[in-house]
């Protein structure tokens, strides 16, 4: 699915706010005629836009045919969010424990003048001229298994060891544009790692800065946040459908960098 997050307080339903996930459940509930919860590949913020968000919801009655469905919910939906296509898929798929990685963009304009008023919605202005060569040298650092506590906002009980796999800088033009793709994130940790590297390349701090806080067990208050209307949710993926039940297993494992405990 797809979705501009602006006008949303972001995915997970909230009493008496808008919110992505309360759109979504209210029309499938009604098309279907049954109560319907979905479970998300990620919960995006407040503000954080999706092009490629998915979600899985349990029915009592099969599918005739799901391909058909896209269209009659295009009239049940409003223009800032899009069901693209809806499957029947195995009793083991989970849209959040099957993923076995996430991919994020985040678009930003170091125009003069600002931003493309077509565009306004989903990137962010910085007119500056970025040190794009010291962001990749200090992305690159960050790469692998390690506790991004320090890029985390906390949640009791959640970890925050990730794999980040991907987090480089595309420029065209006066955009740049952050690929960031990792097994999971934890609580805007892919605006936190923006944020550090617009730091960087603004020259308000070092590449070494950025390695040395893979080494702090707490959210860090140097790290500031990026907007959240520069980021979209482009794609997840998942494994194999008979690779899926043993895929659930390890997502649901507690993560630990090795030689050492999240925490310690």
């Amino acid at each position: 699915m797809t979705y501009d997050g602006t006008d949303f307080s972001g995915w997970a339903r909230q009493p008496g706010l808008r919110t992505v996930c309360g759109v979504l459940e209210q029309a499938l509930s009604t098309v279907f005629r049954e109560p319907v919860e979905l479970t998300v590949a990620g919960r995006t913020d407040a503000g954080v836009h999706a092009a490629g968000q998915v979600a899985h919801m349990d029915l009592t009655a099969p599918l005739d045919d799901p391909s058909r469905l896209v269209r009659r919910f295009a009239r049940f939906l409003p223009p800032d969010v899009r069901i693209k296509a809806i499957a029947t898929v195995p009793a083991e798929f989970d849209a959040r424990f099957s993923a076995i990685r996430r991919h994020y963009e985040y678009r930003i304009s170091t125009a003069k003048y600002g931003v493309e008023p077509l565009r306004a919605r989903d990137t962010v202005s910085v007119p500056k001229d970025l040190d794009l060569d010291a962001m990749r040298r200090a992305s690159a650092g960050l790469l692998g298994l390690h506790d991004f506590a320090a890029f985390c906002r906390r949640r009791d009980g959640a970890t925050t060891v990730r794999e980040l796999q991907r987090f480089d800088w595309v420029r065209d033009g006066d955009i740049v544009t952050a690929h960031v793709s990792a097994d999971a994130f934890c609580w805007s940790m892919v605006r936190s790692l923006v944020g550090a590297m617009l730091a960087v390349g603004e020259g308000r701090r070092s590449v070494e800065w950025t390695v040395g806080l893979l080494e702090e067990r707490e959210r860090s208050s140097s790290v500031l946040v990026a907007p959240a209307h520069g980021l979209s949710l482009v794609r997840v993926d998942y494994p194999a459908d008979e690779d899926l039940a043993e895929r659930n297993a390890v997502t649901r494992e507690v993560r630990a960098v090795p030689g050492g405990c999240c925490g310690d």
